[in-house]
């Protein structure tokens, strides 16, 4: 089987065996069950197909899938707006799917504008394979180290302990990144950087294996973000994200906070501390 129909059906399994009989609105099929959710049959009826179609969807064996069909299982699985757009990339005919992104991406101007004009905020510039295109002194400050343009997030995410010394709601993020990564891989199924990156993080990690086999999809959302800063203590910031009208893969990470909170009432102080830091003779 394709590369990209193992993804839908392991997707499409992963989506059935979490929806039981009841959830969906239907009576269970007479019989032992076998699954912890719907069966093939309960689902094909669901969607109004029939089960032989829909057992070829599933085992990778029906190479074109109508938009109706999509929407169909959409709806009878309960998808959210993430899933229903993941479940349509992953469907997607091999000559319309994604290129393998390997041309070298550039920070988008008009991101960059907004990001300059937000120095005084802990801000970062991301695209593909979640590489650094650009980001404001600051986030080195909150975050505690310095980001080169190209590094990996993700990468420093899960292989750099003092992200997990700094984050202190770290797992909620590290969950959400591998959401994301599933999204984007659904996005360029051709991209062998992105794929392999995926492959030695679950290899190195139990956790990220885990989650990625939970099929959870997930897109950039706002969230809260708690930062333990060794000397000015807890920092709280609410993370925006803008993305690239033109560049979807790219995404303006913004990290923001009420103007008369405690930690916005912090953030200059560490700018100052920066800027000493950065004048200093080497």
């Amino acid at each position: 089987m394709p590369a990209n129909r193992v993804a839908l059906a392991e997707f499409l399994r992963s989506r059935r065996d979490r929806l039981k009989p009841a959830q969906a609105g239907v009576q269970p099929f007479p019989g032992a069950r076998r699954v912890p959710g719907l069966r093939r049959e309960e689902l094909a009826m669901l969607a109004g197909l029939s089960v032989d179609y829909y057992t070829r969807i599933e085992q990778g064996r029906q190479a074109n899938i109508s938009a109706e069909v999509l929407a169909a299982l959409s709806r009878a699985l309960q998808l959210d707006d993430i899933e229903c757009a993941h479940l349509r990339d992953l469907a997607a005919p091999a000559g319309r799917r994604g290129s393998d992104a390997s041309t070298r991406q550039r920070a988008d101007p008009g991101l960059l504008r907004v990001m300059t004009a937000l120095d005084h905020l802990p801000v970062l510039l991301l695209g593909r394979r979640s590489a650094v295109l650009a980001r404001t002194a600051l986030l080195g400050a909150v975050l505690g180290r310095e980001f080169e343009i190209g590094d990996s997030f993700v990468r420093y995410l899960f292989r750099d302990p003092l992200a997990q010394m700094r984050i202190v709601n770290w797992e909620v993020f590290a969950q959400a990144a591998v959401a994301g990564m599933r999204r984007e891989a659904g996005c360029h199924p051709h991209d062998s950087l992105l794929h392999a990156e995926i492959a030695a993080l679950r290899r190195s990690d139990p956790k990220v294996d885990r989650w990625w086999q939970d099929q959870k999809v997930g897109d950039y959302t706002s969230a809260a973000k708690q930062i333990a800063h060794p000397d000015l203590g807890h920092l709280h910031f609410d993370i925006e994200h803008i993305i690239a009208p033109h560049d979807p893969d790219q995404h303006l990470i913004v990290y923001t906070t009420p103007p008369d909170s405690p930690t916005a009432l912090l953030l200059p102080m560490l700018a100052n501390r920066e800027l000493a830091d950065s004048t200093l003779p080497t």
